[in-house]
Order: structure tokens, then C-alpha cells, then sequence
């Protein structure tokens, strides 16, 4: 054991302390860095913000505005190309890459330059949100208190979740919808041993934030309307138009994303200008993550959406102040397509509130003007936000409890199970995965609550690959054969050439009877005792395929090709036998 401060703490820990109790004082400690982090976040973001807007007004200086946010991902581009020189974009999305294809590991320096990054693209009023990158920053510190522990996967994937959710609940002050969030983005599994420490790493999170700003978080909001039974149509159909949108920010964000990857560099971030400071022109309250709007429009505000000097006069008109909103509902979406596109650091959590609150205010509103009725328009706003938050992130839970805690009680409950579940399900139809999981399920790279589909997911083919086969060639003559069984110590013997072209195989079983009739020992080839498999193998092939394979066969041994080249041979008793240690791994409470 190494002398070092850290091999010391690995010898007490050994000497004193049981897994489950260690893995409670690191939750602890994940939970306060994921609490600094987010503290350090919100004033790294207001005080930029302040500086660079101080004085503003909506009715002038609009320039600036066009400025700041291109300047604001330029800044961002150099610092990760030059400073960071690693990818550090679509924070959860990360996260989700490091549980499913990296070990759980994420690199030390996710722990402070997601933060650095998204103050340069928010503070600068790129139309993002900050909760993505204080995820990736919490996960990190998760991750890195694993490695350094010398922890294995499933407990460092338990302190990633950890910090994840631990940013959460500190940038909200949210320590159930933390811990829920951790449970249904990042697949973690509900049992005490990970239930416990998520609690307790959210808690402190959130203390850490109250001690440190008090009531200040990024969005609060007091109910003072009641929800009211009959208006429970309504919220139906406020479930479905929540579905609806949550469908086009899913499909219309990785859309503008994917065009404008297409793009070079340059044109990229000056077209992205362009389109950004147009939007941001017509709508200002997209410069920046916006909650301080979002709170205005809650509170029946509307008008503080748009540009006053370019729909001032459209407003007092009723139907068309419902079509600027629209407007807006829409070009939020591809507001924060083009920040995030063009090179700028901030997530879509932000976003889908925002475009969830102002869908909840237009659907509440047009029902008011069609209808002549007194919807609450605050209330609709609110479990808009949970509709739309459901939908995107596939996260129905997350998004009831977050919404019932920043509003600090469960008056809304009922209709915000409603519109959420609903949204889900309008969502669910047309997508299968969240913005966050979606690219990662199209290139088969994502660990799901299942536990049979998360031990196939992490089985490595290749070594399950057996090469202790006596190979023989195709013209080998009967007597070369019986020299290989002879010492051989498996009872099959691939047919291949010199080049490792496979042709076949011998079964022992199969030449027993004339293996001592020595007068067919020079006038009998392989290639005329040989059988072709049915079946074969590609290392490329997904765990689950090579499953049902040997399902649907009673092969004991498939042998595995590459280009028509032999590999190996993968045997059903290895096969079964290392799934059953990972569903084992896999189901331990």
C-alpha cells in the first residue's frame, strides 16, 4: 500500500469502516461540492449578467444585445479549444456516456470548466439554462471521489448520481426532485443501498445552497390561486398541447443542432450570430436563462415577452398577442438549438421550463378568449412547466416534484400528475427517448433500468472469445487430423487456411468411428468430413442477438467471423455463465 495521504485513508477505511458506511460519508462530501458548485454557478452568472446589463432597458440599446450573446460563445469556443481542449457540451448527455461506455469515469476537469464555460455562453446571454453543466460539474466531483477511493463501477456510478442530483437540489433547493431526477435521467436503481445516499447527498446540497444565499434560488414562485376540480378537462388537454411541444423541442433542437454541425466553424458561429441576435431582438427576454421573465409571465405579466417597440401595437389585440406568444414558444426552441450548436455551454432544463410555463400561459389564455373563462393562468403556467419538463426529459416524476417544491407545497399536485403523466405518454408516442438519451439509444450506447438489458449492455464479446481450438486445413488428409486430436483438448477443430478463411468444422463426435480405419487415413480429406455451422458470430454483434442465438439453437459453441475470417469460438456455458454474474452484479441491494 502506497504512503501517500491517500493509500493511508484507503488502509483506515479498510480497517474501520464498512462499504455502505463509507459510501454514506462520501455522499456527504459529493453533496457539499455539488452545493458549492451550484452557489458558485448562480453567482458567477448574476454577477456577470449584472455587469454587462446594469442599466439596460427593453426600450433601448439593443445592439448589446445582438453583441453579447455571439461574443459570449466565441469566448466559450476559444476556452475549450485552447484551455480545456476536450468536449465538455450536453452535460447530462456526457454523464449518461460515462455510466454507460467509460467506467463511470469522468475527467477532473469537468469539475470546473463546465462552470467557466456556461458563465461565458449564459452570462453572456446565450438562450441556455445552467443546470446541465452544475450536473456534469457534481458528477465529476462523484466520479473522481470514486477513482480516488479506488471504488468499483457500481459505487462510483452511486456517487456520480450523487452529484447530479446533488446540483440539483442546490440550484433549486429541490432535495426530492434531486434525487428523483438522479433515479429516472440517469437510470439509477430504487433500492435502499442507492435511495440513502442520494437523500442525504441532496439534502446537504440543499443546505449548503441555504446556508450560503439563503432563499435565493434560480426560480420560486407562491401559489395563490387554488386549483379547481372542474377545470380538470382542460388540464387533460393541456397535458396533450404539453406532449405536443415537448415533440417539436425534441425533434426541432437536434434538428438546428445537426445543420449547423454541418457548417464550418466560421459560418457556423456567424450564421448562429445572426439567427440568435435576430431572435433576441424580437424577443429579449431569450437573452439569458430568462427565470427572472419566467416569474413575470407567472405572474400574468405576458407583456413582458416580446420586443414593446416592435409588437406594442399588435398587443392590445388579443388574438395576436396569443400568435406573438406562439411565436415565442417557438423560437425559444430555436434559440437554444443555435447556442448550444454554434458552440456554447448550457442545457435544455432551463428551456423546457421556460417554453413549458409560456405554453401553460398561451393554452390557459386562448381557452380564456375562446371560451370566456377565468382559467388561472399561473396555475396552467406551472403544470405547463411540469408537461413540457416530462416530456423532453422522459422524467414525469422529476418534473411533479420539482414544480411542487419550487412552489414551496402540494396545492397543484393533482393537476400536476395529470398534465405530466399525459405529456409523457403524447411525447412517448412519437419519441421513445428523452433529449438527453436519444443519440445515445440510436448508437446503442445507453444503460436502461432494466436490469437483464444493463448486464447484456455491459458484457464484452470479444472476451468471451475462447481460442483453444486445434485448427485444421481443408486438405489436411484424415491421418493430419487424428495428429491433431491426438493433442488436442477441445473436441471441435475449425476448418480455416492459411490465410484464416474459415470453411467449416470437424466434431470429434463425428469421426470417432473411422479415426483408427488407417486405410482411409491418406484417401480421406477434412474438407469431405467438415459440417458448416448454421450460425455464426460477428464481434460486432449486440450482447442480446448473441443471447437469443444460442436460445434458438441447440449449439453448445457458435464460432465467431469476422469478414469471413475465424476468430474463435464463444461456448454457451462461458456465455451464460458471466450473464448470470452480471445480473447478479446488477441486483444487489
Amino acid at each position: 500500500m502506497p504512503k501517500s495521504i491517500t493509500g493511508k485513508l484507503l488502509l483506515w477505511r479498510l480497517r474501520h469502516l464498512k462499504n455502505s458506511q463509507f459510501v454514506l460519508i462520501l455522499s456527504i462530501l459529493v453533496g457539499i461540492g455539488s452545493g458549492l458548485a451550484a452557489v458558485v454557478l448562480k453567482n458567477t452568472l448574476y454577477y456577470t449578467n449584472y455587469f454587462l446589463t446594469n442599466g439596460f432597458s427593453y426600450h433601448g440599446l439593443y445592439y448589446l444585445y445582438l453583441i453579447f450573446p455571439v461574443a459570449g460563445i466565441i469566448l466559450t469556443i476559444l476556452f475549450v479549444r485552447y484551455i480545456v481542449k476536450d468536449n465538455i457540451s450536453h452535460g447530462v448527455s456526457k454523464v449518461l456516456y460515462s455510466i454507460s461506455k467509460n467506467n463511470s469515469r469522468i475527467r477532473p476537469h469537468n469539475t470546473i470548466t463546465s462552470l467557466i464555460a456556461c458563465t461565458l455562453t449564459l452570462g453572456f446571454g446565450g438562450s441556455v439554462g445552467p443546470e446541465a453543466p452544475v450536473v456534469l460539474s457534481g458528477s465529476a466531483i462523484g466520479s473522481n471521489l470514486g477513482r480516488l477511493f479506488r471504488l468499483d463501477y457500481k459505487t462510483t456510478t452511486l456517487l456520480i448520481a450523487c452529484g447530479a442530483a446533488g446540483a440539483i437540489s442546490g440550484i433549486f433547493q429541490a432535495p426530492i426532485a434531486g434525487a428523483i431526477f438522479a433515479i429516472e435521467i440517469l437510470m439509477l436503481d430504487l433500492t435502499m443501498a442507492t435511495l440513502i445516499p442520494l437523500l442525504i447527498a441532496t439534502v446537504t446540497a440543499s443546505l449548503i445552497g441555504f446556508l450560503l444565499m439563503g432563499n435565493e434560488v434560480l426560480f420560486s414562485f407562491t401559489l395563490t390561486n387554488p386549483f379547481i376540480l372542474k377545470h380538470i378537462p382542460f388540464f387533460i388537454l393541456l397535458g396533450i398541447f404539453a406532449g405536443l411541444i415537448s415533440v417539436y423541442f425534441i425533434r426541432g433542437s437536434i434538428a438546428v443542432d445537426a445543420l449547423l454541425k454541418k457548417l464550418r466553424l466560421p459560418f457556423r458561429v456567424t450564421i448562429a450570430g445572426i439567427t440568435l441576435g435576430a431572435i433576441i431582438f424580437a424577443y429579449p427576454s431569450l437573452f439569458g436563462e430568462g427565470y427572472t421573465v419566467l416569474k413575470s409571465v407567472i405572474n400574468g405579466q405576458g407583456g413582458v415577452i416580446g420586443n414593446p417597440d416592435l409588437f406594442g401595437a399588435f398587443k392590445e389585440n388579443h388574438w395576436m398577442f396569443l400568435v406573438i406568444i406562439f411565436g415565442f414558444i417557438f423560437l425559444k426552441v430555436v434559440a437554444m438549438a443555435v447556442t448550444q450548436g454554434s458552440g456554447g455551454i448550457g442545457g435544455t432544463f432551463a428551456p423546457a421550463l421556460f417554453v413549458g410555463a409560456i405554453s401553460g400561459y398561451f393554452f390557459a389564455s386562448f381557452m380564456n378568449y375562446l371560451f370566456g373563462l377565468s382559467l388561472s393562468q399561473a396555475n396552467f403556467a406551472l403544470t405547463g412547466m411540469a408537461g413540457v419538463m416530462a416530456g423532453v426529459m422522459m422524467a414525469p416524476l422529476t418534473a411533479i416534484f420539482l414544480i411542487a417544491e419550487i412552489t414551496g407545497g402540494y396545492l397543484l399536485l393533482t393537476p400536476l400528475i395529470l398534465v405530466s403523466a399525459i405529456a409523457y405518454l403524447t411525447t412517448h408516442f412519437f419519441e421513445s427517448h428523452s433529449i438527453y438519451s436519444r443519440q445515445l439509444a440510436a448508437r446503442k450506447e445507453l444503460i436502461t433500468h432494466d436490469k437483464d438489458k444493463a448486464a447484456l449492455f455491459f458484457m464484452n464479446l470479444k472476451q468471451l472469445i475462447e481460442t483453444n481450438f486445434a485448427p485444421v486445413s481443408p486438405g489436411a488428409t484424415l491421418r493430419e487430423l487424428v495428429r491433431v486430436v491426438a493433442g488436442a483438448s477441445r473436441n471441435i477443430f475449425p476448418v480455416i487456411d492459411p490465410d484464416g478463411k474459415f470453411y467449416g468444422i470437424v466434431m470429434l463426435d463425428d469421426i470417432r468411428q473411422i479415426m483408427f480405419e488407417q486405410s482411409l487415413y491418406d484417401v480421406t480429406l477434412v474438407k469431405d468430413l467438415m459440417t458448416v455451422p448454421d450460425c455464426s458470430i460477428s464481434p460486432d454483434d449486440p450482447m442480446d442477438t448473441v443471447i437469443h442465438l444460442f436460445q434458438r439453437n441447440e449449439r453448445y459453441n457458435i464460432p465467431v467471423l469476422k469478414d469471413g475470417k475465424y476468430l474463435g469460438f464463444i461456448s454457451r456455458a462461458k456465455l451464460f455463465s458471466q450473464y448470470r454474474e452480471m445480473l447478479r452484479k446488477f441486483s444487489e441491494d
